[in-house]
């Protein structure tokens, strides 16, 4: 078994579990804000009269601008209060919300996320890897996994929550509803999180390094592919389910809410499948991804069969994250925080990419002919993966859970 054991700093002490839950909070709302557009694309299409590609947009931007963010956070924010970082990138959080909310036409609406995509990147950077800090010691390892509950519980609970919301009453709503989110988290942390002082770190400096072991960049090879494949898709699987499967809008929500419980069960399906073949389990991840969208794309005119092709694609995307950091951290144990900032960068620009690529192809070939596109991508990185030679490895890593 190979252990990676987090740094802890010199005089950081336990602090409440609601510190760390404060966090999490942090974590919700930027996921649901971050994906919420999913759910409403049509939605805000059609309000101010741009395609499903534009509105698509809305995706691509905030990864882009979440890849730069992630690597650049650590430089601009080198000396200030961790603390003091993440209140301030949650206000961002709420007022880029506040922009969409009232945005009356693309460039507008485009600003605002722009906004989110900075506040996306940099929390990820420090949010992710405070709770080492919070609970010193084995702790640490529960506190990282409640941290990244929120992902999950944003998944599950936010956005479909916020595509129910929007067919109720109007996508401006729901998204004003982001932004209360951001403001909730906002005072949870300004109440419960102490001070975290920055602490030196060296993590552009490595990534060279990183870029030239061979493990290490398969795997960020794939991860391109798959990220890439997965939100070609998945932005635009609102559309489909409208146009394609003929799923009224209410209904989509439901759907979309059976994709994120999926997601739960692949969580712990990934992380049991990882602790014991790292490779077989990044393989059969994006097979699963790859194999549902492609089963979409064929029996996606009949809507039971599309349900069952999107709630199976949950169990692979639940899979996706641990799998994949697993394979990266298992790779380079001694550099875990400069693998971690890469590996952000790299998912969120592939993610920016992915939902820009899948619009081109929706406004020029139909919505069917990106989930062809997704599904060969994410075909192909299992074949990358099972050919590769990483072996069988049972790993434990702090911000895998």
């Amino acid at each position: 078994m190979s252990v990676a054991h987090t740094t802890v700093a010199a005089g950081d002490r336990a602090s409440p579990w609601s510190a760390v839950v404060s966090v999490s909070l942090g974590a919700f709302a930027l996921v649901t804000s971050e994906f919420l557009p999913v759910g409403l694309l049509p939605q805000i299409a059609r309000d101010l009269r741009i395609t499903d590609g534009e509105a698509g947009l809305m995706v691509t931007m905030p990864g882009f601008l979440a890849a730069v963010a992630a690597l650049l956070t650590p430089v601009v924010t080198a000396r200030r209060d961790r603390r003091s970082v993440l209140l301030a990138l949650l206000v961002l959080l709420a007022g880029s919300n506040a922009v969409v909310a009232l945005a009356g036409n693309l460039p507008m609406l485009l600003l605002g996320r722009v906004l989110l995509g900075i506040a996306v990147g940099g929390f990820w950077t420090i949010g992710g890897s405070v709770g080492p800090r919070l609970r010193p010691g084995a702790e640490g390892v529960r506190a990282t996994s409640i941290i990244f509950s929120g992902v999950s519980l944003g998944t599950v609970a936010g956005v479909p929550a916020g595509a129910l919301i929007g067919g109720m009453i109007g996508w401006r709503w729901s998204v004003a509803g982001g932004a209360i989110m951001a403001l909730v988290a906002l005072c949870a942390l300004a109440a419960r999180l102490p001070s975290l002082p920055a602490q030196p770190g060296t993590g552009l400096r490595q990534i060279p390094a990183l870029l030239k072991h061979r493990i290490a960049l398969t795997g960020l090879v794939a991860t391109a592919l798959l990220f890439v494949g997965q939100f070609a898709t998945y932005t635009y699987v609102t559309p489909f389910l409208n146009q394609v499967a003929n799923i009224h809008a209410g209904t989509v929500s439901a759907v979309l809410l059976g994709y994120g419980v999926a997601g739960f069960a692949g969580n712990a399906l990934g992380g049991w499948a990882a602790g014991r073949d790292v490779r077989k389990a990044l393989s059969i991840t994006a097979l699963i991804v790859g194999g549902s969208v492609v089963l979409l794309a064929l029996t996606g005119a009949h809507p039971a069969a599309a349900v069952v092709a999107v709630i199976a694609w949950g169990v692979g995307f639940g899979m996706m994250p641990i799998a994949m950091q697993t394979w990266l951290f298992s790779a380079t144990p001694d550099r875990l925080e400069s693998m971690a900032s890469l590996f952000v960068s790299i998912a969120q620009l592939s993610l920016g990419t992915g939902a820009l690529l899948g619009g081109l192809v929706v406004d020029h070939l139909g919505v069917a002919a990106t989930m062809w596109m997704g599904g060969a991508m994410a075909i192909a990185t299992a074949a990358l993966i099972f050919q590769s030679e990483h072996g069988r490895r049972v790993v434990s890593v702090a911000c895998c859970d």
